[in-house]
């Protein structure tokens, strides 16, 4: 199979999210023997041609010097140049910026999209924009071939609003294995002894409740907000919550191991995303032991069940503040048994190799 990915900043990983998907599962098909092609924003670090056997194709992308506009040039540049190589299947992941070029894309190539999250519920985007994105979203689906759901609360969603069957392929996560406690003194921690989330600080992550729930209660427990919080969302929140003194704000930290340290050593972990598929953060909370205190959706509940506590409010949230992990062992030890039976990245990468092989194949 000739396969391209399209729809991320490229490979290797430097961002998250699809770009490590990307990464993983390119690599993967590489070893099985594919001709595997990526896409990578000219400005990507790694400006080699080859990656792990995966064929690293770098576009123009403007991004940097008109905004976020330029993610609709960049699309448009890949797509362009993809007309020409002779693919058996593109794989879009995501359509964002992507899908007004659907008309360009080669008619020879099989088309698959994964449809990621509901884009136009995010509160962070203006009403018009919200608008647009839900008319990208009906382009997706007609300029695509096949489409993949990360999650069964989309597949049920596309299901029901076009008429689409989608194939459920969940997002992947690697069980971490190695705990290291002397972490924890980069940040002043102690294990156990203090409760958590992770997040874009963005409103539909439900941060602000969460945060109302620990200035609420009388848990004196530190509670630490990691995510890169100079925004305008991070602003309000840090100056809202600036005399409890317990709640600190660590920014952005990018260093996967001590992610997985402090998620592995917490007491609590919320989980306030309300938005999109299979969240990879929650994922990588469950490979890491984590006790997990979850938004109540579909989308969480449909990965998590049983094996969480849910939260509708902050006085949800403020009468958890006193739980201990330790009684709750039984939630981290299953939901570590998930990611290993359900959410490995080889159990992952080998859905999706099994499935563009039969997309490829019902459309000879």
């Amino acid at each position: 199979m000739k396969l391209a990915i399209l729809g991320t900043r490229g490979i290797p990983n430097f961002h998250g999210g699809f770009e490590q998907f990307a990464e993983y599962f390119s690599v993967h098909m590489a070893k099985c023997g594919h001709q595997v092609y990526v896409y990578n924003s000219h400005s990507h670090p790694y400006q080699e041609k080859v990656f792990e056997g995966v064929h690293i194709i770098h576009q123009k992308d403007p991004e940097e010097s008109i905004g976020t506009f330029g993610q609709f040039l960049y699309d448009f540049n890949c797509i362009k140049d993809a007309r020409s190589q002779g693919f058996d299947v593109i794989l879009q992941l995501g359509y964002t910026s992507s899908s007004i070029w659907g008309k360009f894309l080669p008619k020879q190539s099989v088309i698959v999209t994964n449809m990621d999250g509901l884009e136009w519920k995010r509160s962070k985007y203006s009403k018009p924009v919200q608008k647009f994105l839900k008319v990208a979203e009906k382009l997706a689906v007609n300029s695509s071939d096949f489409l993949v759901s990360d999650s069964i609360g989309i597949q049920d969603y596309i299901k029901e609003k076009y008429g689409w069957d989608s194939k459920y392929i969940a997002y992947g996560a690697n069980l971490f294995n190695n705990p290291d406690k002397n972490v924890l003194r980069e940040y002043d921690l102690r294990e156990y002894e203090y409760n958590m989330l992770i997040a874009r600080l963005e409103p539909e992550n439900n941060i602000e409740v969460i945060l109302d729930g620990v200035a609420s209660s009388e848990n004196g427990k530190p509670f630490i907000v990691i995510g890169k919080h100079e925004t305008k969302f991070g602003e309000f929140l840090k100056q809202k919550f600036k005399k409890v003194d317990r709640i600190k704000f660590l920014g952005g930290i990018y260093n996967q191991n001590h992610l997985d340290n402090l998620r592995y050593y917490s007491n609590l972990y919320f989980h306030g995303h309300s938005v999109g598929g299979t969240n990879p953060s929650l994922l990588e909370a469950m490979a890491s032991n984590a006790f997990i205190i979850a938004n109540d959706n579909v989308f969480n509940k449909s990965i998590l069940g049983e094996d969480a506590l849910y939260f509708k409010d902050a006085n949800d949230v403020s009468n958890v503040l006193e739980l201990s992990k330790k009684e709750y062992l039984v939630f981290t030890n299953a939901n570590r048994d998930k990611v290993a039976s359900l959410y490995s990245w080889n159990h992952i990468n080998k859905e999706y190799e099994h499935y563009l092989s039969k997309c490829l194949e019902e459309s000879k």
